[in-house]
């Protein structure tokens, strides 16, 4: 028994003891990094490389061109956008010398601001007012209260400078290609087409004029356009494009979408074929983590990886040896009942012990669990196991006895049937 061994310290299983026992320092080993793995880690990067070159087919003059008149922008204000250019004139008392320079002075007391990206303007000393989406009286109102708030004299007035948020592109054939802004003012076809300097063709008859909006297209052919002062009035959108064709043709448009169809399916087929590639990476990647996790299974089957065992004998079911999880830590009734546990009939439940040698000395701690009292087995579950502690289940007293008659009596009876032969 422990307690009959003077190198032996018995100690009893309770909560401080329990908590003593587990603040011994020890790592679990853990399982190699295939494990924790995946093919598609550092599988590789591929990519469908740059598509060919469009191809212009030659062209050929319709018999007729189509016909589709754009709508008219609704009139709506102005909205301050991302770009615009806002000028902020503000009183400021000046000299006599200044008063009376007039316009020196008021030019002195102009500020532009540009609406950067987050849609606001910097105003020095008052900080960043936001102003994209807002007509010029919405803006001035913002301003007029961030002017308040800031405690500055509130007298000013708002304007935009340079419109540069919503614009209209015209190209094609024309004088100067250009981008047109859109003011305070409604643009209208006829406007945008003069600011690039007017249609410049020499055959009336197979111009088209082409606008692009919100992803449909528009066509109007130059004859028609050229007698309908409605058209010419049609109110554009910021984002329309206006391209002017001077040799349309059905023919060139199929052979267009033809090419674009033919590249979307190049580039598909690319894409196919990369993702082909990096599956067989992947799959390559698979097969060499399946090869070193079998390796390593193997490996451990043949006993052949250093592992942390703890041992259990006395009155258990089967004398072992349990291992040590990976990376985790296991408690004495993980020990215990891995292997199916204890000898109901003849092991004592009030005597288990957990051998364990202390560093540095030859003496060794009994942790005795008495768990005839059965609450006693959440002691336990929070009991941590370390390497190379034996489990030992003392056997009952009873069975003690036993096994000295079942000793005893076999040489008893021989040595009667000795004497009586005699």
């Amino acid at each position: 028994m422990p307690a009959n061994s003077p190198n032996v310290d018995v100690v009893r299983l309770d909560a401080a003891t329990v908590a003593s026992a587990n603040r011994s320092t020890y790592t679990p080993k853990t399982l190699p990094a295939a494990f924790f793995q995946t093919a598609g880690t550092d599988a590789g990067i591929y990519g469908v490389g740059s598509s060919p070159e469009p191809v212009v087919d030659r062209q050929i003059k319709p018999t007729a061109l189509p016909m589709r008149t754009p709508p008219s922008a609704p009139v709506v204000p102005y909205r301050v956008g991302v770009g615009d250019v806002l000028l902020l004139s503000s009183p400021d008392a000046g000299n006599t010398v200044e008063e009376l320079s007039g316009l020196l002075a008021a030019q002195n007391r102009r500020q532009g601001y540009t609406v950067q990206d987050d849609g606001a303007i910097a105003v020095p000393d008052v900080g960043r007012i936001k102003v994209a989406g807002l007509t010029l009286e919405e803006a001035e109102a913002q301003v007029f209260q961030r002017l308040i708030s800031s405690q500055m004299d509130p007298s000013f007035s708002l304007e935009v400078s340079e419109f540069n948020s919503k614009r209209v592109s015209v190209g094609g054939a024309v004088s100067k290609p250009a981008v047109v802004p859109i003011t305070l003012v409604s643009l209208t076809l006829e406007e945008a087409l003069a600011a690039a300097g007017g249609i410049s063709t020499r055959d009336e008859d197979y111009t088209l004029i082409r606008l692009y909006r919100d992803g449909e297209l528009y066509e109007v052919p130059l004859t028609e356009y050229l007698k309908r002062p409605g058209v010419q009035k049609t109110r554009l959108a910021a984002g329309d494009s206006i391209f002017v064709d001077t040799t349309f043709e059905l023919e060139d448009a199929q052979a267009f979408f033809t090419e674009q169809i033919a590249l979307a399916t190049y580039k598909q087929d690319a894409q196919i074929h990369a993702l082909n590639q990096m599956n067989s990476a992947m799959n390559l990647r698979r097969s060499a983590l399946e090869e070193a996790r079998s390796n390593f299974l193997s490996r451990l089957e043949l006993d052949s990886v250093d592992r942390d065992f703890v041992y259990l004998t006395g009155e258990v079911k089967t004398p072992s040896r349990f291992p040590l999880p990976f990376g985790k830590t296991a408690s004495l009734a993980d020990a215990l009942f891995e292997n199916g546990g204890s000898q109901n009939m003849t092991a004592n439940p009030a005597r288990v012990y957990v051998l364990r040698g202390q560093p540095g000395s030859d003496r060794i701690t009994a942790y005795n669990l008495n768990y005839r009292d059965a609450t006693n087995l959440v002691l336990a579950t929070k009991f941590q196991m370390r390497p190379n502690d034996v489990v030992f289940l003392s056997e009952q007293p009873i069975t003690k006895w036993n096994r000295v008659v079942q000793q005893l009596v076999p040489s008893l009876l021989t040595s009667s049937a000795t004497l009586a032969a005699n």
